[in-house]
């Protein structure tokens, strides 16, 4: 089994940096991170020219001249596009391969469910989390030199760079869950994405007329929780437990994903076998 999940973790890693995917989410999530504090900045420049003439202006304008808004849109952005363009390019990992029947050989060969999914519920998580840390404090560096007023405290924004990275490795794992467990790649793609669009407007009309926003110890509220810390730290309280509870969400999703795998059978008909 050892010697299984080890080649499972290397055909994993190797299957996501050769066919160039991972290198595809690298440019993106950086390329985030270097547009958004720009296009905030350019803003700002814009309305501060105008602030002569227009008194809105001039608001928009110190509004956005401190460099926690160019981390904040850069939270914003990663939180949908990002994640869109993450679930999207990793579909051939979560059960498109199923569809493909190129895992017929292996499975016969008398690989095992746990070495075959393992690797995936550990490497696309993990290069998520990697990913958005990466991208959150690139934004940093560059809003802090960019923009009129550094209102960074690196503590939230290391604190908002893991705590997208967690909302990322929770939404990863359901779609390594309901694609490995259906082999429905693409199906698997457009439950996660809609769920991604709907659950945050869900929440905000649940939250009208209430006190709060339904974000603490809410794991699907993970995203506005980063966003929030990056203008004032929520309590660290409800930040260990929010994660503590996405961590129990994708074990069981890694539970159920295993289950599927050992109920169901692989239906090994067919004239051609695509390796």
């Amino acid at each position: 089994m050892n010697t299984q999940i080890k080649a499972c973790f290397k055909k994993e890693i190797m299957a996501f940096t050769r066919t160039k995917r991972f290198f595809i989410l690298l440019c993106v999530f950086v390329g985030l991170a270097i547009f958004d504090p720009l296009m905030i900045r350019g803003t700002s420049a814009i309305m501060e020219a105008v602030s002569d003439i227009d008194t809105l202006g001039e608001l928009l304008g110190e509004m956005t001249s401190y460099a926690s808004n160019g981390v904040a849109s850069l939270v914003s952005d990663l939180a949908l596009a990002g994640m869109i363009v993450f679930i999207l390019l990793i579909g051939s990992f979560a059960g498109g391969e199923q569809k493909k029947r190129s895992i017929i050989i292996p499975r016969t060969s008398g690989l095992q469910n746990k070495a075959y999914l393992l690797p995936k519920f550990i490497v696309y998580p993990v290069a998520a989390f990697v990913l958005c840390m990466l991208a959150v404090l690139s934004a940093a560096v560059l809003s802090a030199e960019i923009f009129a007023e550094n209102d960074l405290i690196i503590s939230q924004i290391f604190a908002a760079g893991a705590i997208l990275g967690v909302h990322f490795m929770m939404y990863i794992c359901f779609h390594l869950c309901i694609g490995t467990a259906t082999g429905k790649a693409g199906m698997s793609a457009a439950i996660c994405i809609g769920a991604l669009i709907l659950i945050p407007g869900i929440f905000a009309l649940m939250s009208m007329g209430t006190d709060g926003n339904l974000i603490a110890y809410n794991p699907f509220a993970l995203n506005m929780m980063a966003l929030d810390a990056v203008h004032d730290m929520p309590e660290t309280g409800e930040v260990t437990v929010t994660v503590i509870i996405a961590f129990a969400l994708m074990f069981v999703c890694y539970l159920l994903a295993l289950f599927a795998q050992n109920a169901k059978k692989i239906d090994n008909k067919g004239n051609e076998i695509l390796i």
